[in-house]
């Protein structure tokens, strides 16, 4: 693996989500129907990787760190559920107030994801590279629902654009640029507790979030897609181990 120090992961990891989170939004805009017959298989791998990284590498490193971590992790996970729930709630409204509140939500989602690269790269190079991998993979699909969701919420294609490139590409990086300070400071007893809210929160995003919304389109390969995320992910850890 590259040499390289542990802001200089985040920042190339962080700017990469918010470039392939940009593509997606392009893709969409310039080849709609391409986008949306590809956006599952690309959900279906980033779960798969995404749903090995905690139980393989983060949760056990988290539990080694403090022995608390677990009740961080369920804390973590139920954090997502109900911050779900509630943008559920709200985008049960109509026309633009539907987009609004939708975008609200995915703007939170991609600064959380700015958040847990400065908190897995803080922990090892390892952990936060496996957890980049499948969040930097997710983002292309989550570029496409971004723009989907603002057109659906009554915007023309141009403010579609323009709006989901800043709400859901930008705030990526600005996430791991604000949390990095604080996170480097951390404790390593405290940066367990941080890691097993992480891995809940990841553990959320890859079972609740990718793979229902990519299975909702049934397609044949999705499977193949999901196993082959948990494949690299595998092969990733026993190199590394090796």
């Amino acid at each position: 693996m590259i040499e390289l120090s542990t802001f200089s992961w985040i920042v190339l990891f962080a700017l990469s989500a918010a470039v392939i989170n940009g593509l997606g939004i392009l893709t969409i805009y310039k080849y709609k129907e391409w986008a949306e017959s590809t956006k599952s298989y690309f959900m279906c791998f980033a779960a798969g990787v995404l749903i090995s990284v905690p139980l393989m590498s983060a949760f056990p490193e988290a539990v080694e760190k403090n022995h608390y971590a677990g009740f961080f992790a369920l804390l973590g996970f139920l954090f997502m559920f109900f911050s779900n729930r509630f943008i559920q709630y709200k985008t049960k409204q109509k026309s633009l107030a539907f987009g609004i509140t939708a975008v609200e939500g995915i703007a939170i989602h991609s600064f959380m994801d700015g958040i847990i690269y400065a908190v897995t790269f803080s922990t090892s190079i390892l952990t936060g590279f496996l957890a980049g991998i499948g969040l930097v993979i997710h983002e292309f699909a989550e570029g496409i629902i971004t723009f989907s969701v603002l057109i659906e919420g009554g915007l023309n294609k141009k403010k579609a654009f323009l709006y989901a490139l800043f709400v859901s590409s930008l705030t990526t990086p600005l996430g791991a640029f604000i949390a990095y300070p604080f996170v480097s400071g951390l404790t390593p007893s405290i940066l367990g507790l941080a890691l097993g809210f992480v891995v809940g929160v990841l553990v959320y995003i890859s079972a609740s979030h990718l793979l229902p919304e990519a299975r909702g389109h049934e397609d044949k390969h999705s499977v193949l897609a999901f196993l082959a995320g948990v494949a690299l992910a595998l092969l990733i850890v026993i190199t590394k181990g090796h």
